[in-house]
């Protein structure tokens, strides 16, 4: 038997709970992971309160990150002892995730963890610091230096946003966060961010074209946000687009992609590559200040996911929520 919150969905109703299951309710999978961290991101939140459909089966156990240790494998690629890493791959979503003490998973989602990280302090980084590094990688793609000029970051209080801001301070950008709470100024400021704006000078309807700025952006907002930081991004420059915390909808014009020159990036962190999930978190081995963890992240027990889910959701909590699963 182990732990696990467990979201199930029938004639009583959507409900999400902390229980014991039996290790043979496991679905199937050639790697069995004795699972040290997850977290909790903004999928998870969807999916504990049931706000938005991201759940495709029942029961389900939520979690699309984990960080744990292999007890057994027939993957050719891992042994029972090896530490392990997930993100994504439709885990918590379709398949069970990892808020829970173990997980049976496909080894061809599991990455090694890097030897730089201990499992908390990849948890710390999970999904949002390793999008926000594939959203680098993307702008680097395209030709980005430092001397080009100013990267915008919307969404800026998040996970994905608190570590792009860390992540582009660290190799030289001057880094514009975009943040509706005044009270967070000072974070976003040891973060590396040289200027705050207020949201909402960006998430109202705008012009197809604004005077322009931003040499990149990295938006996990989406709708009328991601809109106008389109309009405001000068000519050639490029914007990775990875969220959509004030919606999916994207009120444009094609005005700055054809009379500018800008380049819209989407950026998928459930079904990369190996090759370049690897090259992603060797990257966050090599450019991120592991002593922003502290500031960045919290850490909470497994139990407190079911509280701290709405929590999260009204944005009322910074950064990143790493889950200890074994208390």
């Amino acid at each position: 038997m182990f732990n696990a919150i467990l979201i199930d969905k029938d004639d009583s109703g959507y409900r999400a709970n902390l229980q014991q299951i039996d290790e043979q309710q496991l679905p199937e999978g050639n790697v069995s992971v004795n699972v040290a961290y997850s977290t909790l991101n903004f999928k998870d939140g969807l999916a504990i309160t049931g706000s938005s459909p991201v759940v495709r089966k029942f029961p389900m156990v939520p979690g699309i990150d984990l960080a744990g240790t292999v007890e057994s494998s027939l993957h050719a690629d891992f042994k029972a002892g090896d530490r392990v890493l997930l993100n994504g791959w439709g885990v918590g979503e379709s398949h069970w995730g990892g808020l829970a003490q173990k997980a049976r998973l496909n080894g061809d989602w599991l990455i090694a963890l890097p030897a730089a990280f201990t499992p908390a302090q990849a948890m710390a980084i999970g999904t949002a610091g390793y999008t926000a590094m594939l959203c680098i990688l993307a702008l680097e793609r395209h030709g980005l230096t430092p001397d080009q000029g100013e990267v915008l970051v919307t969404g800026a209080n998040g996970g994905v946003g608190s570590f792009a801001i860390a992540l582009l301070s660290k190799l030289g950008y001057r880094v514009v966060a975009s943040t509706g709470r005044v009270s967070e100024h000072e974070y976003l400021q040891q973060l590396g961010a040289a200027e705050i704006i207020d949201r909402a000078t960006l998430s109202e309807p705008g012009k197809p074209l604004a005077k322009e700025r931003w040499a990149a952006v990295v938006d996990s907002v989406g709708s009328h946000t991601l809109a106008n930081a389109c309009a405001s991004t000068r000519s050639e420059g490029v914007v990775a687009a990875c969220g959509l915390a004030q919606g999916m909808d994207f009120p444009a014009s094609v005005a700055p992609f054809i009379l500018r020159g800008v380049t819209l990036a989407g950026i998928n962190s459930v079904t990369q590559p190996k090759a370049r999930r690897i090259e992603a978190w060797d990257r966050l081995a090599r450019d991120l200040d592991f002593s922003l963890l502290q500031l960045i992240s919290q850490e909470i027990s497994l139990s407190e996911a079911l509280e701290a889910a709405p929590k999260l959701l009204a944005g009322q909590l910074r950064g990143r929520v790493v889950v200890d699963v074994n208390r």
